[in-house]
Protein backbone atom coordinates (compact mmCIF):
# COMPACT_ATOMS: atom_id res chain seq x y z
CA UNK A 1 0.00 0.00 0.00
CA UNK A 2 1.24 3.50 -0.78
CA UNK A 3 1.75 6.16 1.87
CA UNK A 4 -0.79 8.42 0.20
CA UNK A 5 -3.47 5.73 0.54
CA UNK A 6 -2.96 5.69 4.31
CA UNK A 7 -3.20 9.48 4.67
CA UNK A 8 -6.00 10.58 2.37
CA UNK A 9 -6.16 14.13 3.71
CA UNK A 10 -2.44 14.84 4.12
CA UNK A 11 -0.89 17.26 1.60
CA UNK A 12 1.80 14.89 0.29
CA UNK A 13 3.76 15.44 -2.92
CA UNK A 14 3.49 12.75 -5.57
CA UNK A 15 6.85 11.18 -4.77
CA UNK A 16 6.16 10.96 -1.05
CA UNK A 17 2.61 9.73 -1.60
CA UNK A 18 3.87 6.87 -3.78
CA UNK A 19 6.24 5.40 -1.15
CA UNK A 20 5.34 1.74 -0.64
CA UNK A 21 4.42 0.78 2.94
CA UNK A 22 4.10 -2.86 3.94
CA UNK A 23 3.65 -2.52 7.71
CA UNK A 24 3.16 0.06 10.46
CA UNK A 25 4.81 -0.05 13.88
CA UNK A 26 4.81 1.95 17.10
CA UNK A 27 7.86 0.07 18.43
CA UNK A 28 11.03 1.15 16.62
CA UNK A 29 12.66 -2.20 17.34
CA UNK A 30 10.10 -3.92 15.10
CA UNK A 31 10.74 -1.64 12.12
CA UNK A 32 12.40 -2.90 8.97
CA UNK A 33 12.51 -2.01 5.27
CA UNK A 34 9.10 -0.81 4.12
CA UNK A 35 7.84 0.13 7.59
CA UNK A 36 5.98 3.28 8.58
CA UNK A 37 6.97 4.27 12.12
CA UNK A 38 4.22 5.86 14.20
CA UNK A 39 5.88 8.18 16.70
CA UNK A 40 3.15 8.08 19.32
CA UNK A 41 3.41 9.79 22.73
CA UNK A 42 3.23 7.09 25.42
CA UNK A 43 2.63 7.01 29.16
CA UNK A 44 6.36 6.60 29.87
CA UNK A 45 8.14 7.81 26.73
CA UNK A 46 7.48 9.79 23.57
CA UNK A 47 7.83 7.80 20.36
CA UNK A 48 9.60 10.79 18.82
CA UNK A 49 12.69 9.77 20.82
CA UNK A 50 12.93 6.56 18.80
CA UNK A 51 12.51 7.92 15.28
CA UNK A 52 16.25 7.73 14.51
CA UNK A 53 16.32 4.10 15.62
CA UNK A 54 13.30 3.27 13.47
CA UNK A 55 14.89 4.89 10.42
CA UNK A 56 18.18 3.11 11.08
CA UNK A 57 16.30 -0.18 11.05
CA UNK A 58 14.73 0.57 7.69
CA UNK A 59 11.58 2.64 8.26
CA UNK A 60 10.82 4.50 5.02
CA UNK A 61 8.48 7.09 6.54
CA UNK A 62 7.39 8.48 9.90
CA UNK A 63 4.15 9.82 11.32
CA UNK A 64 4.68 12.34 14.11
CA UNK A 65 3.00 15.21 15.89
CA UNK A 66 5.54 17.79 14.69
CA UNK A 67 8.00 18.24 11.81
CA UNK A 68 11.47 16.70 12.12
CA UNK A 69 14.48 16.19 9.90
CA UNK A 70 15.28 12.47 9.99
CA UNK A 71 16.20 11.59 6.41
CA UNK A 72 12.82 10.12 5.45
CA UNK A 73 9.44 11.79 4.84
CA UNK A 74 7.52 12.76 7.97
CA UNK A 75 3.72 12.98 7.90
CA UNK A 76 2.68 15.52 10.53
CA UNK A 77 -0.60 14.83 12.28
CA UNK A 78 -2.07 17.22 14.88
CA UNK A 79 -1.55 15.72 18.37
CA UNK A 80 -5.30 15.68 18.97
CA UNK A 81 -5.74 13.36 15.97
CA UNK A 82 -2.80 11.00 16.52
CA UNK A 83 -4.73 8.24 18.32
CA UNK A 84 -7.46 8.09 15.71
CA UNK A 85 -4.90 8.18 12.91
CA UNK A 86 -2.87 5.34 14.44
CA UNK A 87 -6.01 3.18 14.55
CA UNK A 88 -6.94 4.10 10.98
CA UNK A 89 -3.55 3.34 9.39
CA UNK A 90 -3.10 0.18 11.49
CA UNK A 91 -6.41 -1.14 10.21
CA UNK A 92 -5.97 0.10 6.64
CA UNK A 93 -2.56 -1.48 6.07
CA UNK A 94 -4.04 -4.94 6.69
CA UNK A 95 -7.28 -4.33 4.79
CA UNK A 96 -9.65 -3.25 7.59
CA UNK A 97 -10.27 -6.81 8.89
CA UNK A 98 -12.35 -5.43 11.78
CA UNK A 99 -15.07 -4.56 9.28
CA UNK A 100 -15.50 -8.24 8.41
CA UNK A 101 -16.50 -9.36 11.93
CA UNK A 102 -18.58 -8.36 14.92
CA UNK A 103 -16.39 -7.45 17.88
CA UNK A 104 -17.28 -8.26 21.48
CA UNK A 105 -15.35 -6.27 24.08
CA UNK A 106 -15.18 -7.27 27.75
CA UNK A 107 -13.69 -5.12 30.49
CA UNK A 108 -13.48 -5.36 34.28
CA UNK A 109 -10.93 -6.18 36.95
CA UNK A 110 -11.60 -9.91 37.15
CA UNK A 111 -13.20 -12.35 34.72
CA UNK A 112 -12.27 -10.82 31.36
CA UNK A 113 -10.29 -13.81 30.16
CA UNK A 114 -12.86 -16.37 31.22
CA UNK A 115 -15.81 -14.47 29.77
CA UNK A 116 -14.16 -13.73 26.41
CA UNK A 117 -12.92 -17.32 26.10
CA UNK A 118 -16.39 -18.65 26.92
CA UNK A 119 -18.00 -16.37 24.34
CA UNK A 120 -15.52 -17.64 21.76
CA UNK A 121 -16.21 -21.28 22.61
CA UNK A 122 -19.98 -20.83 22.76
CA UNK A 123 -19.97 -19.21 19.33
CA UNK A 124 -17.92 -22.08 17.92
CA UNK A 125 -20.27 -24.63 19.48
CA UNK A 126 -23.31 -23.15 17.74
CA UNK A 127 -21.58 -22.93 14.37
CA UNK A 128 -20.35 -19.35 14.22
CA UNK A 129 -16.85 -18.29 13.29
CA UNK A 130 -15.15 -16.96 16.40
CA UNK A 131 -11.78 -16.00 17.77
CA UNK A 132 -10.32 -14.55 20.94
CA UNK A 133 -7.76 -11.82 21.69
CA UNK A 134 -6.45 -11.24 25.19
CA UNK A 135 -4.31 -12.54 28.02
CA UNK A 136 -4.15 -16.08 26.64
CA UNK A 137 -3.27 -15.08 23.07
CA UNK A 138 -1.13 -11.93 23.13
CA UNK A 139 1.65 -10.45 25.22
CA UNK A 140 -0.55 -7.55 26.28
CA UNK A 141 -4.11 -8.05 27.45
CA UNK A 142 -5.16 -5.59 24.73
CA UNK A 143 -2.53 -5.22 22.01
CA UNK A 144 -1.51 -1.86 20.56
CA UNK A 145 -3.27 -1.05 17.24
CA UNK A 146 -0.67 -2.43 14.79
CA UNK A 147 -0.60 -5.80 16.58
CA UNK A 148 -4.33 -5.73 17.29
CA UNK A 149 -5.37 -5.37 13.66
CA UNK A 150 -2.76 -7.87 12.47
CA UNK A 151 -4.15 -10.34 15.00
CA UNK A 152 -7.71 -9.71 13.81
CA UNK A 153 -6.59 -10.26 10.22
CA UNK A 154 -4.93 -13.55 11.14
CA UNK A 155 -8.09 -14.78 12.85
CA UNK A 156 -10.41 -13.67 10.04
CA UNK A 157 -8.16 -15.29 7.42
CA UNK A 158 -8.90 -18.73 8.88
CA UNK A 159 -12.67 -18.27 9.13
CA UNK A 160 -15.11 -20.48 7.24
CA UNK A 161 -16.73 -18.20 4.66
CA UNK A 162 -19.93 -20.27 4.73
CA UNK A 163 -20.63 -19.63 8.45
CA UNK A 164 -23.64 -17.49 9.34
CA UNK A 165 -21.84 -15.19 11.78
CA UNK A 166 -18.27 -14.17 12.57
CA UNK A 167 -17.26 -12.68 15.92
CA UNK A 168 -14.05 -11.93 17.81
CA UNK A 169 -14.01 -11.53 21.58
CA UNK A 170 -11.53 -8.97 22.86
CA UNK A 171 -10.35 -8.32 26.40
CA UNK A 172 -10.29 -4.53 26.84
CA UNK A 173 -8.05 -3.35 29.66
CA UNK A 174 -8.24 0.00 31.42
CA UNK A 175 -4.72 0.78 30.19
CA UNK A 176 -5.85 0.14 26.61
CA UNK A 177 -8.81 2.48 26.99
CA UNK A 178 -6.72 5.19 28.63
CA UNK A 179 -3.95 4.91 26.03
CA UNK A 180 -6.27 4.81 23.03
CA UNK A 181 -5.41 1.27 21.89
CA UNK A 182 -9.03 0.62 20.86
CA UNK A 183 -9.73 4.07 19.45
CA UNK A 184 -11.44 3.65 16.11
CA UNK A 185 -12.64 0.14 16.99
CA UNK A 186 -16.40 -0.44 16.84
CA UNK A 187 -17.92 -3.08 19.15
CA UNK A 188 -21.22 -4.82 18.52
CA UNK A 189 -21.58 -5.43 22.25
CA UNK A 190 -19.42 -4.77 25.31
CA UNK A 191 -19.52 -6.42 28.72
CA UNK A 192 -18.54 -5.16 32.18
CA UNK A 193 -17.73 -7.78 34.83
CA UNK A 194 -16.69 -5.94 38.01
CA UNK A 195 -14.26 -3.41 39.43
CA UNK A 196 -12.00 -3.81 42.45
CA UNK A 197 -8.57 -2.75 43.68
CA UNK A 198 -5.96 -3.10 40.92
CA UNK A 199 -3.73 -0.92 38.74
CA UNK A 200 -3.87 2.05 41.11
CA UNK A 201 -0.16 2.53 40.47
CA UNK A 202 -1.29 3.65 37.01
CA UNK A 203 -4.72 5.21 37.57
CA UNK A 204 -4.12 6.70 41.02
CA UNK A 205 -7.67 6.37 42.33
CA UNK A 206 -10.59 3.98 41.98
CA UNK A 207 -12.60 6.81 40.42
CA UNK A 208 -10.02 7.30 37.67
CA UNK A 209 -9.89 3.52 37.19
CA UNK A 210 -13.67 3.42 36.83
CA UNK A 211 -13.74 6.35 34.42
CA UNK A 212 -11.17 4.57 32.22
CA UNK A 213 -13.36 1.46 32.07
CA UNK A 214 -16.48 3.50 31.40
CA UNK A 215 -14.94 4.86 28.19
CA UNK A 216 -15.85 1.60 26.47
CA UNK A 217 -19.58 2.15 26.96
CA UNK A 218 -20.18 5.19 24.77
CA UNK A 219 -22.10 5.30 21.47
CA UNK A 220 -18.92 6.06 19.51
CA UNK A 221 -17.45 2.71 20.55
CA UNK A 222 -20.23 0.27 21.39
CA UNK A 223 -23.78 -0.40 20.19
CA UNK A 224 -24.97 -2.42 23.19
CA UNK A 225 -23.83 -3.08 26.77
CA UNK A 226 -24.11 -6.12 29.05
CA UNK A 227 -23.32 -5.10 32.63
CA UNK A 228 -23.00 -7.11 35.84
CA UNK A 229 -24.99 -4.97 38.26
CA UNK A 230 -24.30 -6.90 41.48
CA UNK A 231 -21.01 -5.01 41.47
CA UNK A 232 -21.53 -1.45 42.79
CA UNK A 233 -19.50 0.05 39.95
CA UNK A 234 -21.48 -2.02 37.48
CA UNK A 235 -24.76 -0.74 38.94
CA UNK A 236 -23.46 2.81 38.63
CA UNK A 237 -22.32 2.23 35.05
CA UNK A 238 -25.69 0.78 34.05
CA UNK A 239 -27.36 3.93 35.36
CA UNK A 240 -24.93 6.25 33.54
CA UNK A 241 -24.67 4.74 30.05
CA UNK A 242 -26.84 5.98 27.19
CA UNK A 243 -26.55 2.91 24.95
CA UNK A 244 -28.97 -0.03 25.05
CA UNK A 245 -28.10 -2.09 28.13
CA UNK A 246 -28.83 -5.56 29.47
CA UNK A 247 -28.39 -5.78 33.24
CA UNK A 248 -27.00 -9.07 34.52
CA UNK A 249 -27.24 -10.32 38.11
CA UNK A 250 -26.86 -13.47 40.14
CA UNK A 251 -30.62 -13.20 40.54
CA UNK A 252 -30.81 -14.32 36.90
CA UNK A 253 -30.00 -17.87 38.01
CA UNK A 254 -31.57 -20.27 40.50
CA UNK A 255 -30.90 -23.67 42.06
CA UNK A 256 -27.11 -23.47 41.82
CA UNK A 257 -25.32 -26.72 42.63
CA UNK A 258 -21.52 -26.86 42.60
CA UNK A 259 -18.87 -29.56 42.79
CA UNK A 260 -15.26 -30.14 41.82
CA UNK A 261 -16.42 -31.27 38.37
CA UNK A 262 -18.59 -28.25 37.53
CA UNK A 263 -21.95 -26.74 38.34
CA UNK A 264 -25.62 -26.80 37.38
CA UNK A 265 -28.19 -24.03 37.61
CA UNK A 266 -31.30 -22.67 35.91
CA UNK A 267 -31.03 -19.63 33.62
CA UNK A 268 -34.02 -18.19 31.80
CA UNK A 269 -36.01 -21.30 32.67
CA UNK A 270 -33.43 -23.73 31.26
CA UNK A 271 -31.19 -26.19 33.09
CA UNK A 272 -27.54 -25.27 32.52
CA UNK A 273 -24.70 -27.75 32.95
CA UNK A 274 -21.32 -26.08 33.19
CA UNK A 275 -17.96 -27.89 33.37
CA UNK A 276 -16.38 -24.84 35.01
CA UNK A 277 -15.55 -25.14 38.71
CA UNK A 278 -16.24 -22.41 41.25
CA UNK A 279 -19.00 -20.04 42.22
CA UNK A 280 -17.41 -17.10 40.43
CA UNK A 281 -17.46 -19.17 37.24
CA UNK A 282 -21.24 -19.34 37.50
CA UNK A 283 -21.18 -15.53 37.25
CA UNK A 284 -18.74 -15.70 34.34
CA UNK A 285 -20.88 -18.26 32.52
CA UNK A 286 -24.00 -16.11 32.94
CA UNK A 287 -22.14 -13.08 31.58
CA UNK A 288 -20.92 -15.05 28.56
CA UNK A 289 -24.35 -16.50 27.81
CA UNK A 290 -25.98 -13.07 28.12
CA UNK A 291 -23.41 -11.58 25.75
CA UNK A 292 -24.25 -14.30 23.24
CA UNK A 293 -27.94 -13.57 23.68
CA UNK A 294 -27.27 -9.87 23.09
CA UNK A 295 -25.61 -10.85 19.82
CA UNK A 296 -28.78 -12.64 18.79
CA UNK A 297 -27.91 -16.25 19.58
CA UNK A 298 -30.74 -18.61 20.54
CA UNK A 299 -30.83 -19.09 24.33
CA UNK A 300 -31.51 -22.82 24.11
CA UNK A 301 -28.57 -23.31 21.75
CA UNK A 302 -26.30 -21.33 24.07
CA UNK A 303 -27.33 -23.40 27.08
CA UNK A 304 -26.63 -26.63 25.21
CA UNK A 305 -23.29 -25.25 24.03
CA UNK A 306 -22.08 -24.40 27.54
CA UNK A 307 -22.01 -28.07 28.48
CA UNK A 308 -19.34 -28.61 25.84
CA UNK A 309 -16.92 -25.80 26.64
CA UNK A 310 -13.38 -26.57 27.76
CA UNK A 311 -11.99 -25.31 31.09
CA UNK A 312 -10.05 -22.05 30.86
CA UNK A 313 -6.28 -22.53 31.25
CA UNK A 314 -5.07 -21.40 34.65
CA UNK A 315 -8.54 -20.58 35.97
CA UNK A 316 -9.46 -22.93 38.83
CA UNK A 317 -7.37 -25.53 37.03
CA UNK A 318 -7.19 -28.71 39.08
CA UNK A 319 -4.12 -30.93 39.42
CA UNK A 320 -4.93 -34.15 41.28
CA UNK A 321 -2.42 -36.02 43.39
CA UNK A 322 -2.90 -39.29 45.24
CA UNK A 323 -4.46 -37.64 48.28
CA UNK A 324 -4.08 -33.89 47.66
CA UNK A 325 -5.82 -31.59 45.18
CA UNK A 326 -4.00 -28.52 43.86
CA UNK A 327 -5.88 -25.54 42.43
CA UNK A 328 -3.87 -23.31 40.07
CA UNK A 329 -5.51 -19.97 39.43
CA UNK A 330 -4.65 -16.56 37.98
CA UNK A 331 -6.21 -14.67 40.93
CA UNK A 332 -3.90 -11.70 41.44
CA UNK A 333 -6.14 -9.09 43.08
CA UNK A 334 -7.52 -9.00 46.64
CA UNK A 335 -11.07 -9.55 45.39
CA UNK A 336 -10.02 -12.29 42.98
CA UNK A 337 -8.08 -14.16 45.67
CA UNK A 338 -10.98 -13.85 48.12
CA UNK A 339 -13.48 -15.22 45.58
CA UNK A 340 -11.16 -18.10 44.76
CA UNK A 341 -10.54 -19.12 48.36
CA UNK A 342 -14.22 -18.83 49.29
CA UNK A 343 -15.06 -21.18 46.44
CA UNK A 344 -12.42 -23.66 47.59
CA UNK A 345 -13.82 -23.49 51.13
CA UNK A 346 -17.35 -24.08 49.83
CA UNK A 347 -16.35 -27.01 47.65
CA UNK A 348 -14.08 -28.63 50.25
CA UNK A 349 -15.51 -27.53 53.61
CA UNK A 350 -13.67 -30.13 55.70
CA UNK A 351 -10.28 -29.65 54.04
CA UNK A 352 -7.39 -27.52 55.14
CA UNK A 353 -6.46 -24.84 52.60
CA UNK A 354 -2.78 -24.11 52.03
CA UNK A 355 -2.29 -21.03 49.86
CA UNK A 356 0.84 -20.11 47.92
CA UNK A 357 0.93 -16.67 46.33
CA UNK A 358 2.96 -13.51 45.76
CA UNK A 359 2.55 -10.12 44.11
CA UNK A 360 4.11 -8.77 40.93
CA UNK A 361 6.94 -6.29 41.07
CA UNK A 362 6.76 -2.85 39.41
CA UNK A 363 2.99 -2.97 39.77
CA UNK A 364 0.32 -1.67 42.18
CA UNK A 365 2.02 -1.71 45.60
CA UNK A 366 -1.07 -0.68 47.55
CA UNK A 367 -2.82 -4.00 46.97
CA UNK A 368 -0.03 -6.10 48.53
CA UNK A 369 -1.17 -5.86 52.18
CA UNK A 370 -4.77 -6.49 51.05
CA UNK A 371 -3.64 -9.65 49.26
CA UNK A 372 -1.96 -10.81 52.45
CA UNK A 373 -5.10 -10.12 54.45
CA UNK A 374 -7.31 -11.99 51.96
CA UNK A 375 -5.05 -15.05 52.00
CA UNK A 376 -4.79 -15.08 55.79
CA UNK A 377 -8.53 -14.71 56.29
CA UNK A 378 -9.48 -17.70 54.17
CA UNK A 379 -6.50 -20.10 54.43
CA UNK A 380 -5.30 -22.45 57.14
CA UNK A 381 -1.67 -22.01 56.09
CA UNK A 382 -0.25 -19.20 53.94
CA UNK A 383 3.07 -19.38 52.11
CA UNK A 384 4.12 -16.03 50.68
CA UNK A 385 6.53 -16.22 47.77
CA UNK A 386 7.56 -14.49 44.54
CA UNK A 387 5.26 -13.86 41.60
CA UNK A 388 7.04 -11.88 38.87
CA UNK A 389 9.27 -9.62 40.98
CA UNK A 390 10.72 -7.91 37.89
CA UNK A 391 13.10 -5.15 38.99
CA UNK A 392 12.04 -5.13 42.67
CA UNK A 393 13.79 -7.11 45.42
CA UNK A 394 11.53 -10.13 46.07
CA UNK A 395 11.98 -9.89 49.84
CA UNK A 396 10.73 -6.31 49.79
CA UNK A 397 7.54 -7.36 48.01
CA UNK A 398 7.01 -10.14 50.54
CA UNK A 399 7.59 -7.68 53.40
CA UNK A 400 4.80 -5.47 52.02
CA UNK A 401 2.43 -8.44 51.74
CA UNK A 402 3.23 -9.49 55.30
CA UNK A 403 2.07 -6.14 56.69
CA UNK A 404 -1.49 -7.21 55.86
CA UNK A 405 -1.22 -10.62 57.55
CA UNK A 406 -2.69 -10.52 61.08
CA UNK A 407 -0.63 -11.68 64.03
CA UNK A 408 -1.26 -15.30 64.86
CA UNK A 409 -1.75 -16.40 61.27
CA UNK A 410 0.06 -19.56 60.24
CA UNK A 411 2.27 -17.98 57.60
CA UNK A 412 5.59 -18.96 56.03
CA UNK A 413 7.77 -17.12 53.56
CA UNK A 414 9.87 -18.66 50.79
CA UNK A 415 11.26 -16.42 48.06
CA UNK A 416 11.83 -19.23 45.58
CA UNK A 417 8.42 -20.05 44.04
CA UNK A 418 9.28 -23.65 43.22
CA UNK A 419 10.47 -24.25 46.77
CA UNK A 420 7.33 -22.54 48.10
CA UNK A 421 5.12 -24.93 46.13
CA UNK A 422 7.22 -27.86 47.36
CA UNK A 423 6.82 -26.58 50.92
CA UNK A 424 3.04 -26.40 50.49
CA UNK A 425 2.86 -29.94 49.15
CA UNK A 426 5.05 -31.09 52.03
CA UNK A 427 2.70 -29.43 54.53
CA UNK A 428 -0.39 -30.96 52.92
CA UNK A 429 -2.02 -34.03 54.37
CA UNK A 430 -4.63 -36.36 52.97
CA UNK A 431 -7.70 -34.42 51.84
CA UNK A 432 -6.03 -31.00 51.97
CA UNK A 433 -6.28 -28.50 49.12
CA UNK A 434 -3.24 -26.51 47.97
CA UNK A 435 -4.02 -23.28 46.15
CA UNK A 436 -1.29 -21.79 43.95
CA UNK A 437 -2.46 -18.33 42.95
CA UNK A 438 -1.31 -15.39 40.89
CA UNK A 439 0.19 -16.75 37.67
CA UNK A 440 -2.35 -19.26 36.37
CA UNK A 441 -1.68 -19.92 32.69
CA UNK A 442 1.65 -18.07 32.60
CA UNK A 443 4.62 -20.11 31.45
CA UNK A 444 7.43 -17.77 32.49
CA UNK A 445 8.66 -15.92 35.57
CA UNK A 446 10.38 -12.53 35.35
CA UNK A 447 13.16 -11.96 37.89
CA UNK A 448 15.18 -8.82 37.21
CA UNK A 449 15.93 -8.80 33.49
CA UNK A 450 15.72 -12.58 33.22
CA UNK A 451 12.65 -14.31 31.79
CA UNK A 452 12.79 -17.96 32.83
CA UNK A 453 10.48 -20.86 32.08
CA UNK A 454 8.06 -21.39 34.94
CA UNK A 455 4.57 -22.86 34.80
CA UNK A 456 2.83 -23.47 38.14
CA UNK A 457 0.95 -26.44 36.68
CA UNK A 458 4.10 -28.10 35.33
CA UNK A 459 5.97 -27.47 38.58
CA UNK A 460 3.14 -28.96 40.65
CA UNK A 461 3.06 -32.10 38.52
CA UNK A 462 6.84 -32.46 38.69
CA UNK A 463 6.88 -32.09 42.46
CA UNK A 464 3.98 -34.50 42.89
CA UNK A 465 6.03 -37.23 41.22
Amino acid sequence: MQLGDLFDDAPLDIVTASIEIDRVEIDSRLCGPGALFLAVPGSKADGARYVADAVARGAVAVMAGSPMDVGVPVVVVPPSQIRATVAHVSSAIVGHPDRQVELVGVTGTNGKTTVTTLVTQLAQQIGWNSGNIGTLTNQRTTPAPPELFRTIKGIVRDFDRSADRSIISLEVSSHALDQGRVDGVSFAVAGFTNLSHDHLDYHGTMEAYYRAKAQLFVPERTRRAVIWVDDPYGARLADEVTIATTRVSRDDVTSVTMSLIGSTFFWRGRLVRSPLVGDYNVDNAVMAMTLMSALGADDAAVVDALAGVRPIPGRFELVHGEDVVVVVDYAHTPAGLSHLLRDVRTLAPSSRIITVFGCGGDRDQEKRPAMGAAAADLSDIVIVTSDNPRSEPPDGIIDAIMTGVPTGTSVLREVDRRQAIALALGQAGSGDVVVVAGKGHETTQIIGDVVMEFDDRVVVRELMK
